[in-house]
């Protein structure tokens, strides 16, 4: 089983990186971007066949390592 977890800066985080990409394509004249918010995408292959294991587990994954969850928000896929 495949899990995948979106991991983004919760609202009202500044995201410097996301401001500085939109002001990139403001320069490059794409004026329709009103803002830009940058995340992380992280692929995990799990040996595991019970989804709710597998949703409990990388829930812990997130909760312990992978997101900082002061200030990031994350959801999490199983494919």
């Amino acid at each position: 089983m495949k899990a995948i977890v979106n991991i983004f800066l919760k609202p009202g985080v500044l995201d410097s990186q996301g401001k500085a990409v939109h002001h990139a394509l403001d320069s490059l004249h794409f004026d329709t971007v009103k803002d830009v918010r940058i995340g992380k995408q992280i692929v995990l292959q799990l040996d595991e066949s019970d989804k709710e294991k597998a949703m409990a587990d990388v829930t812990k994954m997130c909760e312990e390592l992978l997101a900082n969850t002061v200030i990031e928000d994350y959801n999490i896929e199983l494919v």
